[in-house]
């Protein structure tokens, strides 16, 4: 992204609805399936932009430090300082880390990336992870769906549950939950979408407060509905949870 997009980013990650909707939902799955994993190390927040993911995440999860890895030099310095954990320089595909040194690898809206390729990411993740470590990827879902916003943060791919699904198993990784979620705002996404410009701005921005309030309670029942074993059949994003083959 450019550096606007990061400051931007940096702003309003903390009180935006969507940030912390998907930042409460990917940390409960999370802890939720390292409890059941006996996989040791750190967990790894790769691309962890402006640090909002690292800093919800705290000093650790389910017993695991936690740590960032960044390939903007100007956002990794924001993350370090946002979360107070040590956040890494480098690129998702050639990570600077030692064979199976993690216990978890979180990937929020990474693979869409242009300056990312989804196999070589996969595998330098699955390479790092221990046996049985746990890895949780946030997705876009749909190519159809790319917007002016995708553009100006560089997206340039989206994904549907099936090829999500054929990437992991692919790469080495079982699937342990793969659903859709955004659902209940999936209506309105859609008709901002079509109705939306070429040059429009980015999506990341304050909103008003009744919006910001509504838009986090559908969010909200979609988490409860997703820890109650659900999976949710369309949405603008997709939610994955899978482990390493042991």
């Amino acid at each position: 992204m450019e550096q606007a997009e990061y400051e931007r980013m940096h702003a309003v990650e903390d009180r935006m609805w969507w940030y912390r909707g998907l930042r409460t939902l990917v940390a409960a799955e999370l802890a939720r399936a390292l409890a059941r994993s006996v996989a040791s190390g750190p967990a790894l927040d790769a691309g962890c932009g402006t640090g909002g993911m690292l800093a919800r995440l705290g000093v650790g999860v389910a017993g695991h430090p936690t740590i960032g890895l960044e390939y903007d030099g100007a956002a990794a310095a924001m993350a370090a300082a946002k979360a107070g954990r040590p956040v890494v320089s480098g690129s998702v595909n050639e990570m600077p880390l030692g064979d199976g040194s993690l216990a978890a690898y979180v990937s929020l809206d990474v693979l869409c990336h242009g300056g990312v390729d989804p196999a070589r990411a996969l595998a330098e993740a699955h390479r790092c992870l221990k046996p049985g470590a746990i890895a949780v990827f946030n997705l876009p879902a749909y190519d159809w769906l790319l917007s002016a916003h995708d553009k100006r943060v560089h997206n340039v791919r989206r994904f549907t549950r099936g090829q999500a699904r054929a990437l992991l198993a692919g790469h080495g990784f079982r699937l342990l939950r793969l659903t859709y979620w955004n659902t209940l705002l999936f209506p309105l996404m859609l008709l901002h979408r079509l109705i939306g410009s070429d040059d429009r701005a980015s999506d990341v921005r304050d909103y008003p407060k009744w919006l910001d309030a509504l838009f986090s309670t559908a969010l909200g029942l979609e988490r409860a509905a997703i820890a109650a074993g659900l999976s949710l059949p369309f949405g603008g994003s997709l939610l994955v949870v899978a482990a390493r083959d042991e």
